[in-house]
Formats: C-alpha cells, structure tokens, sequence
C-alpha cells in the first residue's frame, strides 16, 4: 500500500477485553456498542467510561436505545440524547448515530438536534443508511446535516456484496463526507474490498472464540437466547485485527 493510501480499521467491540484486543491487533478506532448480535444498542455508561480509560486509540459510542428499525418515538429520542451527553461528558472522540421517517428518509429534523447536542464530537451515520428507501437522496440530507462519515454496506447483505454501490458512493461524494464500508468484512475479502471501493475506513468485527475458564458448569442451564450458551463468546481477537490491517493493501 502505499504511503499516500491509509485506510482506517474501526473495530466494533462489546467488552472491555475485545477493545484492549483491538487495540493491540492495530485497530485505528473503536466503536463501542452493547447486544452486537442483536445489532447493536447504546454500551453502559460504566462500560464506556473503563473502555476509555483504558485504550489510547480513539473511541466512538454507538448511540441506538433498542434493536428493531430505526424510527423513535420520543421518548426513545430523549434517551438518545441523554446517551449523546454521557458520552460527550466522557470526552469519548465520536458517537454513532441514524435516525429514520416511517417512509425511510432521514429523519433530518431529529437528526439535526442530535447532531447539535453531540458537536464537537465527530457523528458517524450508522448503517440505518442501508435501510433508507433512497440512498441518493439520503446521501444528500446527510451532506447538508454535515456528518461526517457514513457506514454502508452498499445496502446489501455484506459489504463484499454491496462493493459496486459502495464504490458509487465514493466517487459521488469525493472529500464531503468519508464512506466506511461494512459488513460482513473479513482479513479474507478486506484487502479486495478496498481496491474495489476506494474506501479509506472500514468498519470490523475481527471476533474469534472465547472458552470461558469456569470450571464449575451447569451446562444443561443457559440464558443465552443466540445459541453459544455461557461457556463460549465470540469477541473481537487481536490476531484477526492484526490480520485486517495487514489485508487492508491494495491488490
């Protein structure tokens, strides 16, 4: 790759752990979120804050009250905005935001508000984007609401899938805005996803395994709904970051 040519690997976490492993695998950013296998909502106040002692990489927070679609009542917008200024409180670099109309456009008046309160922070338009009816006309009440990054992907399953349109995204909007692709994004297809896109961000998971070290196990007993029960995660791994940065060359 070169010298001109840097992409940026955010690492999405939802543990502590998985944000220091990030950070060692050479991660640019992270960004922080609570339920990832449901989508992703708002992380804890405490989780914020003891990620943020600890890493030396910049931080961004997920903002999202709940899983589902992404028109909010008021009341769900009023708890965004009380997430908006704990993060901001915590000197966190930048939250990650979308809200949508029942029709599928930008919500741009709630948007605005919000944008407002978490300034100077940088706003993230989360992958709500990829729900929009128009992606055009997204794109352009995005640009007038001046944010600063969008993540996409494509508006396909997968990045990998979505990279044509992606690709179209990043021509048309040249320097206004940062296009981060995402989804589905592996150290296997990174390297041929930026060629093919022209990004300079990328938006990755990079999890592997976990085995608990209990010892003790009820194994007949879970509480988990996703299937992995309480003796196994997945969470973001140095190793498969350190490999997402190294397939982020060109080819």
């Amino acid at each position: 790759m070169s010298a001109e040519r840097r992409v940026a690997v955010e690492a999405c976490v939802d543990a502590i752990d998985a944000a220091l492993e990030a950070e060692r695998g050479g991660a640019s950013r992270i960004e922080l979120c609570g339920e990832l296998l449901q989508g992703g909502v708002t992380p804890s106040a405490g989780l914020i804050a003891a990620v943020w002692d600890k890493i030396d990489i910049p931080l961004f927070v997920l903002v999202r009250p709940r899983t589902g679609d992404f028109l909010y009542t008021d009341d769900e917008l009023d708890v965004m905005r009380r997430d908006i200024e704990q993060a901001k409180s915590l000197g966190v670099d930048g939250v990650a935001i979308g809200a949508l109309t029942a029709d599928g456009d930008v919500d741009v008046e709630r948007m605005r508000s919000l944008i407002e309160l978490a300034r100077p922070m940088s706003i993230t338009f989360h992958r709500a984007f990829d729900f929009t009816r128009d992606r055009d006309a997204a794109l352009e009440a995005l640009l007038a609401l001046g944010v600063d990054r969008v993540l996409t992907s494509g508006g396909a399953a997968t990045a990998a899938e979505g990279a044509h349109a992606i690709a179209t995204l990043v021509r048309t909007v040249g320097d206004r805005i940062t296009v981060m692709a995402g989804g589905s994004i592996t150290p296997e297809n990174v390297g041929e996803l930026v060629a093919a896109t022209g990004v300079n961000e990328v938006h990755v998971r990079g999890a592997g395994r976990v085995a608990s070290a209990m010892r003790h196990r009820r194994d007949a007993l879970s509480l988990s709904k996703a299937g992995a029960g309480e003796y196994e995660r997945s969470a973001t791994r140095a190793e498969e970051i350190r490999r997402v940065v190294e397939g982020v060359g060109i080819r």
